[in-house]
């Protein structure tokens, strides 16, 4: 069995400012089952960085362990690519951005590989502002290893065995805001309209960008009494805003009924034009965020949507003031200023 895809597409393909197909943008064909909810994220960032026109090459992803940490070879094929260890994609996209500033930062991880073993380096992440879109596919569950709950299993859930979840659940969303997260969006992966915009604008943010997505499980947690299966998010899914992003020079092609209405400017000018639906709701106001994911909680729903966005972020490279080139183009004789100039650096630190 291959799972190479056919070279064959339709000739008529539409084609984005580069020249390039989505064809451009894809991977290998999945493995996942059938169904599974990480294909369609896979699907919406495909989408997203064939619309944003980015060059493949410039593009480079990581992973951790899990069902959705497979999912990077299944886009952009032609991006750099590394997959890292249970937990630890967090440290290995700091390294890389450290050393490259030049490349555009996508982390994808799970519920399992955030929220569990790689909690202290989602936390560190944030904190520091790494200029990185972390993708969660939130399932609630350990697909890998046959279905058990995972940290964001919602008390009282119930898993395809019929267990009970007796425990609260972690709120990705809710932590990335009180940690200070520059960029926060909750999705569904049924809701590509809501995803691919989203993904849009996170790409096209100076900072760190989360965005939770939930990605039901079709073999162990799409059963009835789970709160992260298909039918339970489409019956309780509460958006923030319709929403659609607009790169700079380009005209806004969203059309948006009745509402109050909001036009986020991002730091290279794109814009993300918000019809805003939740009431009492600022996506540049943090507190009125976590009131508004709160709120929602309280009513059984899921919140999706642009949570909140500071368009004027500083990111990791800023706040360290470290040089405007990528570290991997510096030469030996920039990085070693001589003994006279070290001693001097030595002495102002005794």
């Amino acid at each position: 069995m291959s799972y190479v895809r056919p070279k064959f597409r339709h000739p008529q393909l539409p084609k984005n400012k580069l020249g390039y197909t989505t064809r451009e943008y894809e991977g290998s064909l999945s493995t996942l089952c059938a169904g599974c909810g990480h294909d369609s994220i896979s699907t919406a960032i495909v989408q997203a960085c064939f619309e944003l026109s980015l060059e493949p090459h410039r593009v480079a992803k990581l992973s951790g362990i899990g069902c959705s940490s497979k999912t990077p070879a299944y886009f952009l094929g032609q991006s750099h690519g590394f997959n890292s260890v249970h937990g630890r994609m967090p440290s290995v996209a700091t390294g890389a951005y450290l050393a490259n500033r030049d490349l555009i930062y996508i982390g994808i991880s799970g519920d399992g590989d955030t929220a569990s073993i790689g909690m202290g380096q989602f936390v560190h992440a944030v904190r520091r502002n790494l200029n990185l879109v972390y993708i969660v596919m939130n399932n609630g569950c350990y697909g890998l290893t046959k279905g058990q709950d995972s940290a964001t299993a919602d008390v009282g859930s119930k898993s395809k065995a019929g267990s009970v979840n007796p425990f609260e659940a972690i709120d990705l969303a809710g932590m990335a805001l009180e940690l200070g997260a520059t960029f926060v969006a909750q999705s569904f992966s049924g809701d590509k309209t809501q995803l691919v915009p989203l993904i849009k604008a996170a790409l096209s943010h100076n900072g760190f960008a989360l965005i939770n997505v939930i990605s039901p499980c079709v073999t162990f947690n799409n059963n009835p009494g789970s709160t992260k299966s298909y039918d339970f998010v489409r019956e309780h899914m509460d958006a923030t805003a319709t929403m659609d992003f607009v790169p700079l020079q380009s005209v806004i092609s969203a059309e948006y009924g009745e509402g109050t209405k909001t036009v986020v400017t991002m730091h290279d000018g794109s814009k993300l034009a918000l019809n805003k639906l939740e009431a009492e709701w600022d996506p540049s106001d943090r507190v009125s965020a976590v009131r508004a994911l709160y709120n929602a909680r309280l009513e059984g729903e899921v919140l999706t949507g642009l949570l909140f966005v500071d368009s004027k972020s500083t990111e990791l490279h800023d706040i360290m003031q470290t040089s405007k080139r990528p570290l991997n183009s510096l030469h030996q004789s920039e990085l070693s200023p001589g003994n006279e100039k070290l001693q001097k650096i030595n002495s102002v630190l005794r």
